[in-house]
Order: C-alpha cells, then sequence, then structure tokens
C-alpha cells in the first residue's frame, strides 16, 4: 500500500483511513510536545522518509504557528519567538554555558528588546546591612549558577511560567561595598528603571535590607503596596547598636515610616525564636501589620494561614518577600541567622504555590548565604522558591 498522493488518482477508504489516523496523532502531538523539543529531522527508513515531515511538523514551521492560535497560552507571546526561552538542557548540557537565572537571556536595562520583558530577574549581590554572620552577597551568583536545573514546566501544577510571560536576567545591581546610603540609592534608581519599563521584578538577594529600596521604587507615588514575608524574623526594629536605621532588622520599619508599604495589607509568617525585647512586635501590631508566629502556622495548617493572608491583601498590589530563614535550617542551613523549629523545604514551596491568583507587582528571595553552606543545599531550595515565586507571578489574577 502506498502512502504518497499523486495526482489524478483516487484514494480509497484504506488509505484516507491511515492519513486521519496520521493527522489525528500528529494533532495531538501538537498540543501536548513541549515546545523546546528538539528535532533532528525525520526518522530513517522507508516510513521515515514519508511520515517524517507530517509527524514532525508540530516543531517545526508552520506547526508552531498553527499551535500559537490553538493553544491555552497567550496570544501575545509568540510560540516561536525562542529569545525568551531558557537554553533547554536537552540542547546543551547543564554544566555548560554561561549561567543565568534559569538559563534565560541576559537582557539588561540598554538592551534593544528589553521593553518585551515582562518579569525581569535580579541578582541584589550585597549584605552591608548584616549585623553577625555576613555573606549573602555571595549569594546571587551561586544562585545563578544552581539555577540551571530548572527546567520548563512545574511538576505539580504543569504550569510553563516561561511561554506564560517574557522572562529575562536583567543581570546584578551595583552596590557601593563601602556606603550603605548610596547603595540604598542606587538599588532605588534601578528598581526605578526597571518599573519604568513596565517589567515586574523578581530578585535574589543579598541581605533583608536589599528589599527596602525595592519597596521605595516599587511604592512611589501612589498607594503603598502590601506584603506578604514568610521570616523567622520581622525585621520591624528600630534601629541597632546605638542608633544605626539601616540593618537587615529594620527595613519594614523604614519602608511603613516613609509610606512605601502599607502595615494594614502585611502579612508575616512563621516568626519565631529568641528576641532582644518585643519592641518590633509591638510596633508591628500598632500599625496593623498581621504577625503570624511558627507555632500558629503549625497548629492551624498551611491551607488556613495562607487563606487569612489572601484575605488581609485581597486584590490589591502585593509585594512578596522570603527569607530563606523561614525555612527550619535542617533544610537551609547556609543562612546568617537561622532559626530552628521551622517548616520544611516541601511545606515551605507549598505555602508560596497557595500565593496563585494574587496581584504581585514583585518577590525576592533573601538571605542565602554560599559560605555557610557551600554544597548549595540552601541555594537549591532558594531557586526552588524563586521558580514557585516566577510560576504564581505569572498565573491569572483573580477577580
Amino acid at each position: 500500500m502506498a502512502f504518497g498522493y499523486r495526482p489524478g488518482t483516487k484514494l480509497n477508504s484504506v488509505t484516507l483511513s491511515c492519513w486521519k489516523c496520521i493527522l489525528n496523532v500528529s494533532l495531538l502531538w501538537a498540543l501536548a510536545v513541549p515546545e523546546d523539543t528538539a528535532t533532528e529531522g525525520p526518522p530513517a527508513g522507508f516510513l521515515g522518509e514519508r511520515l517524517g515531515p507530517v509527524l514532525l511538523w508540530p516543531t517545526t514551521g508552520w506547526g508552531l504557528r498553527w499551535r500559537t492560535r490553538h493553544s491555552a497560552h497567550d496570544p501575545d507571546t509568540p510560540m516561536d519567538d525562542t529569545f525568551f526561552r531558557p537554553v533547554s538542557g536537552l540542547t546543551l548540557p547543564r554544566f555548560a554555558g554561561v549561567p543565568s537565572f534559569m538559563r534565560l537571556p541576559h537582557v539588561p536595562l540598554d538592551h534593544p528588546r528589553i521593553g518585551e520583558v515582562e518579569v525581569g530577574l535580579i541578582g541584589a549581590p550585597w549584605d552591608a546591612g548584616t549585623t553577625n554572620r555576613p555573606g549573602a552577597r555571595h549569594g546571587p551568583r551561586q544562585l545563578r549558577d544552581l539555577s540551571t536545573m530548572i527546567r520548563s514546566q512545574h511538576g505539580q501544577t504543569r504550569h510553563r511560567p516561561f511561554e506564560a510571560a517574557r522572562c529575562a536576567d536583567l543581570g546584578d545591581v551595583g552596590p557601593n561595598p563601602a556606603d550603605i546610603l548610596d547603595t540604598l540609592d542606587r538599588f532605588a534608581r534601578f528598581y526605578r528603571s526597571v518599573r519604568g519599563h513596565g517589567i515586574r521584578p523578581l530578585t535574589a538577594g543579598g541581605d533583608h535590607l536589599c528589599t527596602l529600596p525595592i519597596l521605595r521604587a516599587l511604592g512611589d507615588g501612589g498607594r503603598p503596596p502590601g506584603m506578604i514575608q514568610f521570616d523567622s524574623h520581622s525585621d520591624l526594629y528600630r534601629s541597632y547598636f546605638g542608633g544605626s536605621q539601616y540593618t537587615h532588622g529594620t527595613p519594614f520599619r523604614r519602608a511603613i515610616e516613609e509610606g512605601v508599604l502599607d502595615p494594614r495589607r502585611t502579612v508575616q509568617i512563621g516568626l519565631r525564636g529568641t528576641a532582644y525585647d518585643a519592641e518590633d512586635r509591638d510596633f508591628g501590631r500598632s500599625h496593623g501589620v498581621t504577625m503570624i508566629d511558627m507555632e500558629a502556622l503549625a497548629e492551624r495548617g498551611g491551607a488556613d494561614v495562607m487563606a487569612e493572608a489572601r484575605t488581609v491583601i485581597g486584590t490589591d498590589p502585593v509585594y512578596v518577600s522570603f527569607d530563606i530563614d523561614f525555612v527550619d535550617p535542617a533544610f537551609a542551613p547556609g543562612t546568617g541567622t537561622p532559626e530552628v523549629g521551622g517548616p520544611t523545604s516541601a511545606e515551605a514551596l507549598r505555602l508560596v504555590r497557595r500565593l496563585a491568583g494574587l496581584n504581585i507587582i514583585g518577590a525576592d528571595v533573601v538571605e542565602v548565604s554560599p559560605p555557610f553552606d557551600p554544597a548549595g543545599t540552601t541555594a537549591w531550595l532558594g531557586v526552588s522558591v524563586l521558580f514557585e515565586l516566577l510560576c504564581v507571578m505569572t498565573m491569572p489574577v483573580s477577580g
């Protein structure tokens, strides 16, 4: 039986049935095969030479354009524009190439395609606000390196963030390691530029003081955003060491005082550990901050706590800040101020997943300190949290 068709010949019912089967298989494959599937050409042999072009069409040429029109993906994101796609581990081994966040393209702010970026991953290599064990300035570099293990699709939700939004590595913000105030200004200017391009930032720190200039940039000129903070510390102290206003223990006090963070739409989850005094808790509660201890999280469960957080935040813009010391040090030892008694890595990931549908205008993962975990276990967890955040940031916002 010949599968080819020549003009002037008639197709019998058997041949038509065969072609229908082939077309149906290829259409199903068109919707199921990942877009980063590599195609090296048709299979060898008699059938391969005849069926190869049909079976391979979903990953080439007009087949990709058909998939764009008939898939559930954002129609504004062209499926055949590979520029904003991560390099697949099937194309280049994960241990090869120059590292970028999740193997995305490096698109600095002066790049000709910067205006197309929707979510920008940014490194904030700075820890001058650290008061005890430094090292988080090295976090972005290790996070970038380990992020090469991230693949295109979420294992549980099946969400594919790199198809839902144009994502890119915007590079690092350049700090001044000798001047805290100058660095805060540099960071704020950088993030104002990011905001001006219409890009939502996803930042890898750095210590938690890095979040203050981000909030300054995002909270300027309008109603300040709310915040969901996963952390074992409140970071609401007035000052350290006789009046030092800017440390990784004070950023959200400054943000509330400056009017760039709405305290009544701020939820802190996982607070625990010993304390100097109750000053931070008193300030938070007096200003309307919702403060949920780790004990309450353990007793109530993640679903109930996150339901409360979503109620407090509502549908207005929210920033998400994830301090890696939120997780128990058994799973995240590489951080400057660990606190025992925290959630497992699996529990932490599930909590972040419950942010889906919120109007997230930016997020960060901070306080990953490679010197205290050279093997990279903490950084790998940090990268996994970044991917979870990227997924919820690229999902539709609930009404």
